[in-house]
């Protein structure tokens, strides 16, 4: 219950961001960073038409080389625009020169694969990730297509999704970032079901009329098709039903079924003042007493867009170089 508190406390402050979220996303759509691109295709996983951001290296139209590819998850009432056109992801890319980044939209499901969907949607979006969205990159791009040339990252619910989805598959990521991560959401969410307790209500923007200004805004940005605004986002169904389905996505749990050998490098950070910051502590304790290679950084700051455009600068370089090492670039 407290981590639900933190976490619509936070979302509050995402979507209104200071009464400025109108003002951000008009100069998004304005101006992209040099070097963005959208992308769109379609998802068998979630059976809908979706969108990418994509940041290609400066140099990816006069050369002929392939490139490693990190890819970026976006937080609870995020979307795929927020991290290279507000967070500073597009500007990083560039400036790191040698890499793809790839920001993917999953709404707000949580990047799990739904133990129920209803209202004939179709909710697997682990799968969207994986098998959907790396492989329409890996098609239509000169990426390095194996694990040395493949990075997972994110924030708040996408520091959840991307430390799940690496570990739930440590064959597809060499390196996997958290920061300010919602880690300890599936194990929440077990405690929940173990208790009898309901799903978590979802968010809408009729919950204030702040958000629903900004929403109404933010849904022409975004674009796509039944699938724009946040009520459309919400995904319809119960992603686990059962306590084994929770603890199968739960990094605390996973950790131990991956032999250390096959583990990506992990880096984890998180704001002094956030209060999502104990789990990552927590999880930290789990590598810390298993010999678990690591990075972790706590720092000033909460669980907003001022800590994570300087926290991005840090993780982006550091799972380059894991990768660039990996791929032999690197003396």
């Amino acid at each position: 219950m407290i981590f639900r508190q933190i976490l619509l406390k936070s979302v509050m402050v995402l979507v209104l961001l200071g009464g400025t979220a109108v003002n951000t996303f008009a100069q998004q759509e304005e101006e992209l960073p040099v070097g963005l691109q959208t992308e769109s295709f379609y998802s068998p996983a979630v059976d809908r038409e979706m969108k990418y951001d994509i940041v290609l290296p400066p140099d990816y139209e006069t050369s002929d080389r392939r490139y490693p590819v990190l890819y970026l998850l976006h937080g609870y009432m995020q979307n795929y625009t927020v991290w290279g056109r507000n967070l500073g992801a597009a500007f990083y890319a560039r400036d790191i020169g040698e890499l793809i980044v790839v920001m993917p939209d999953a709404g707000n499901s949580w990047y799990v694969n739904y133990a129920q969907s209803e209202a004939g949607q179709v909710n697997n979006w682990e799968d969207h990730i994986i098998k959907d969205v790396i492989g329409h990159v890996d098609e239509n791009f000169r990426t390095e297509a194996r694990r040395e040339g493949r990075a997972i990252g994110g924030l708040s619910m996408g520091g959840f999704g991307a430390m799940s989805l690496a570990l739930r598959h440590p064959e597809m990521f060499v390196s996997v970032s958290s920061t300010s991560g919602a880690l300890s959401y599936a194990r929440d969410r077990a405690a929940d079901i173990a208790a009898g307790a309901p799903p978590p209500a979802r968010r809408s923007a009729e919950d204030s009329p702040e958000m629903a200004r900004a929403d109404a805004f933010i849904s022409r940005i975004i674009d796509i098709p039944g699938f724009s605004t946040q009520d459309e986002r919400n995904p319809e169904g119960t992603d686990f039903t059962t306590v084994a389905q929770a603890e199968s996505y739960d990094p605390f749990k996973i950790i131990y079924e991956v032999p250390k050998a096959e583990l990506p490098h992990i880096y984890v950070d998180g704001g002094l003042q956030d209060g999502l910051l104990n789990s990552a502590r927590e999880f930290i304790q789990i590598l810390l007493l298993n010999d678990v290679p690591f990075v972790y950084m706590q720092d000033q700051g909460r669980h907003n867009s001022e800590y994570w455009r300087r926290s991005v600068g840090h993780f982006m370089n550091l799972q380059n170089e894991v990768m660039q090492r990996a791929l032999d670039n690197r003396p």
